[in-house]
C-alpha cells in the first residue's frame, strides 16, 4: 500500500473522479475484489464519512457498484466506471 499518495496531484478534478481513479489502482475492480468503506478508507487515507459520500456519487453514476456480503456493504469500480478511468489515459 502506498501510503504517501498525493491528493493534490490534480485539484479540477472532481473528488469522486478521484476517488474512482483510486479505486481502480488498488483493483476493486470486481465484486470479488469489492472493498468495505473502512477498507476502501484505508487504502486512500480520506474520512469515511468523504469516502461514504463519495461513493453515493458513483454509484448514482453507475461507475461503482454496491454489494452487501453479511450484512457488510462492499464497493467496486463497475465496466462503465473502469472505461470513465481509462479515458483519462488516452
Amino acid at each position: 500500500m502506498n501510503s504517501s499518495f498525493d491528493t493534490s496531484y490534480d485539484r479540477t478534478m472532481p473528488e469522486e473522479f478521484r476517488l474512482l481513479c483510486m479505486l481502480h489502482n488498488i483493483g476493486a475492480t470486481t465484486s470479488e475484489k469489492s472493498l468495505p468503506i473502512d477498507r476502501i478508507s484505508e487504502w486512500t487515507r480520506m474520512e469515511t464519512s468523504v469516502v461514504q459520500l463519495q461513493l453515493q456519487k458513483l454509484v448514482e453514476l453507475d461507475f461503482v457498484h454496491c454489494t452487501e456480503t453479511e450484512g457488510i456493504s462492499k464497493y467496486h469500480i463497475t465496466l462503465n466506471g473502469i472505461r470513465k478511468v481509462l479515458s483519462t489515459y488516452s
